[in-house]
């Protein structure tokens, strides 16, 4: 009797216990909103978030810092972590930069995110750089100080973090740069400048690892996407690309110590009225460095000038010594089922190092038609051999070796 009594009696703790955690409130993320710290539409907003983010960055529970809508200007604003938690910066509104370049630092970016692990940035606003007044001056090829301006965003040792829902609109420089950055991913983030908009590259990735870039739409005055050094396993998966200069691999080998580029996988992307489609390109006279493991498929081209290019001597405003050859080795590159028209003749350059010819290039099932009254679609190969792979419309190295 005494042992069923005990038996009963813990099976009630054990039933009221669970009834108490049934019945506890479930965590709830904190939330800052930053017109609680003294934001409104009508000043600067960015000590509101910067004292909302301090909060947040210390709290020990998952945080969303929010910008509601509506239109606030902000200056420039860096975001420093490591913070106790994962974080949210839910931007809903369209903040916008000062117009005045000179009014800027150009050591600082207009927003700035760094050392945060399960960073999110999110909301559906825009980034308004405003950069119109800043374009004029940062044309390279009149301007010794051309690139000294801020970028719209800059993302700077994020780990495990996500950018998605937002807009990048009319940056000064670059709309987002990524500095080694470790599983970052971007999905459903709209860049948007004109043609005019020089150097305003719209995803620059750099010393960084397994980044993804995804349904993006991107259209800006310099590459879409453009990729530096030192980066392993970049996939880039239905993106949109026009106008600008395409998904670009470099410039590489203009600075000594430059490291490897080793698995960019572009896939299911479009290019409208793009002056290249994909590319790669390497100066000439360069330093050493190694490109490898590239793959292109399913990409559509609309009207595009080169749509697919190796370029290794790449040598803008004359600024190198085109007698000399690049030393940046490329192997191991994949091109297929490229279909759609080119505005030149030139739909295929194959153009390599004769220092360090192409290695491992493999082309299969091109169709590109030209319509011009120049003649049809042609290529062009230096210094390389690829394997062809299917039909290629127009033929692509004559007397390369057909797998």
């Amino acid at each position: 009797m005494k042992y069923n009594i005990k038996v009963s009696f813990a099976l009630l703790l054990l039933f009221l216990a669970r009834l108490g955690d049934a019945q506890a409130p479930t965590s709830q993320p904190a939330v800052f909103d930053i017109t609680k710290y003294g934001a409104t539409s009508n000043g600067d907003i960015s000590k509101a978030v910067l004292d909302a983010f301090k909060e947040a960055c210390a709290s020990t529970s998952p945080s969303t810092i929010v910008i509601p809508k509506g239109t606030f200007q902000m200056a420039q604003v860096k975001l420093q972590g490591p913070c106790k938690a994962p974080l949210e910066l839910q931007v809903q509104a369209t903040l916008e930069a000062n117009e005045d370049p000179k009014q800027l630092s150009a050591d600082i970016e207009w927003l700035t995110v760094n050392y945060i692990d399960r960073f999110t940035l999110s909301g559906g606003g825009t980034f308004d750089g405003q950069g119109k007044a800043a374009w004029a001056q940062n044309n390279c090829k009149d301007s010794k100080s051309c690139g000294n301006l801020p970028n719209n965003l800059s993302f700077n040792f994020l780990t495990n973090s996500t950018i998605q829902d937002i807009t990048s609109q009319d940056s000064k420089l670059f709309h987002v740069n990524v500095n080694g950055c470790k599983n970052l991913t971007f999905i459903r983030v709209n860049i948007t400048a004109p043609p005019e908009s020089i150097n305003t590259d719209g995803i620059h990735v750099a010393r960084s690892s397994n980044v993804n870039i995804t349904d993006c739409i991107i259209g800006t005055g310099d590459d879409c996407i453009s990729v530096g050094d030192e980066l392993e396993q970049l996939h880039i998966t239905r993106v949109t690309c026009g106008p600008g200069h395409g998904i670009s691999v470099g410039s590489l080998g203009k600075t000594s110590g430059e490291k490897p580029v080793v698995g960019v996988y572009v896939r299911n992307c479009t290019f409208i009225n793009t002056d290249n489609g994909v590319r790669v390109k390497t100066w000439p006279a360069s330093h050493q460095g190694v490109v490898t493991d590239l793959h292109y498929e399913d990409i559509i081209v609309q009207n595009v000038t080169n749509p697919i290019v190796i370029d290794q001597v790449y040598c803008p405003y004359n600024q190198c010594n085109k007698d000399l050859p690049s030393q940046v080795k490329i192997s191991k590159v994949s091109i297929k089922n490229v279909r759609g028209t080119s505005r030149t003749q030139d739909a295929v350059l194959l153009l390599c190092s004769k220092g360090v010819p192409c290695e491992g290039v493999e082309v299969g099932d091109i169709d590109i038609a030209y319509n011009g009254k120049e003649g049809p679609a042609k290529s062009r190969c230096e210094n390389v051999k690829p394997t062809l792979v299917g039909k290629q419309n127009p033929p692509v190295c004559a007397g390369a070796q057909s797998a």
